[in-house]
């Protein structure tokens, strides 16, 4: 007789919006998830992916971390209370996390950025980068090794082809 085993619980994720700028202008060093404190229409308006996160950073304040920058489009059937589209919204991180990304925050030159907003389960989260900023000189030296990745690449896909 055969045993039936549950299956494993997959993380259903939907991406709502992007920050592909960020990669580019910072050195990522690490990435942390963080759910958002949000309003009834914000979470109506993600769900239709109408969001903006070109600008979006985090700052420490005395009783946590809070998103900045971060656009929700105004749901078009809201009855209830005008929503701000850029209001701070404040990250739900546990303590150890906060005292952490607090901590590398006061570091000079170290700055939390937004990645990407998504959807985990239901539950709108924000993946934060802990970044160092990029100098233009370092933009292009990411740039050519880029391109010279590209043209290894095509090089040993025509040599292997046949």
């Amino acid at each position: 007789m055969k045993t039936m085993t549950k299956p494993e619980k997959q993380d259903k994720v939907e991406a709502v919006a992007t920050n592909r700028k960020a990669r580019h202008d910072y050195f990522i060093t690490d990435t942390y998830e963080a759910g958002l404190a949000l309003e009834g229409p914000e979470v109506k308006s993600l769900r239709l992916k109408q969001a903006t996160l070109t600008s979006a950073f985090v700052r420490a304040e005395k009783d946590g971390l809070y998103l900045y920058g971060l656009h929700i489009a105004p749901y078009a059937y809201n009855t209830l209370k005008e929503i701000d589209p850029l209001r701070t919204r404040k990250l739900l991180l546990r303590a150890p996390e906060i005292r952490k990304l607090s901590g590398a925050l006061a570091t000079k030159g170290m700055a939390l950025v937004a990645l990407e907003v998504y959807f985990k389960n239901g539950w709108a989260k924000v993946l934060l980068g802990l970044a160092k900023g990029k100098r233009s000189a370092d933009k292009h030296e990411s740039i050519k090794k880029r391109d010279l990745d590209r043209e290894m690449r095509r090089e040993y896909k025509d040599k292997f082809k046949g």
